[in-house]
């Protein structure tokens, strides 16, 4: 049993599962503001754009009954074909897919631009350190 502990204890300390633990918190904390960028900005904007389209309200009653909305139809115990909250699942994939895109490109266009920075502040080695390079790689040979 002891053994085991100082496994657990050895892998647990490793830097990786550390790394991994913080990417899992902030990603949870990330998907907040996602979910707050797509349901409470973009949605919203697309129902404007739509007309006020409600999708959650496309559905089947298989019951064969009419019911006037999705609510009505599940308070009255019917089972129902729920596509029109497919839908919507669908878009909201799609619009978290395509805001997530976007900010993952402009990071990778920040971390280029730093990069390129960084390669332009790098000085020109001097001619000795030309020299002592090219000793150092005929002696690696």
């Amino acid at each position: 049993m002891k053994n085991f502990f100082d496994e657990f204890k050895k892998f647990i300390s490793r830097g990786s599962v550390m790394d991994l633990a913080v990417g899992v918190i902030i990603g949870g904390a990330f998907q907040a503001i996602i979910n707050s960028l797509v349901n409470d900005i973009i949605m919203p904007l697309i129902t404007l754009i739509t007309g006020g389209i409600d999708f959650t309200n496309w559905f089947v009653s298989l019951d064969g009954t009419k019911y006037a909305t999705l609510a009505a139809a599940q308070e009255a115990g019917a089972s129902t074909l729920n596509y029109g909250v497919f839908i919507t699942a669908v878009i909201n994939f799609l619009l978290m897919a395509i805001v997530i895109f976007s900010i993952v490109k402009a990071m990778n266009k920040i971390a280029e631009k730093t990069k390129k920075k960084e390669e332009e502040k790098k000085p020109e080695p001097t001619a000795e350190e030309k020299l002592l390079t090219e000793i150092r790689d005929l002696l690696k040979k």
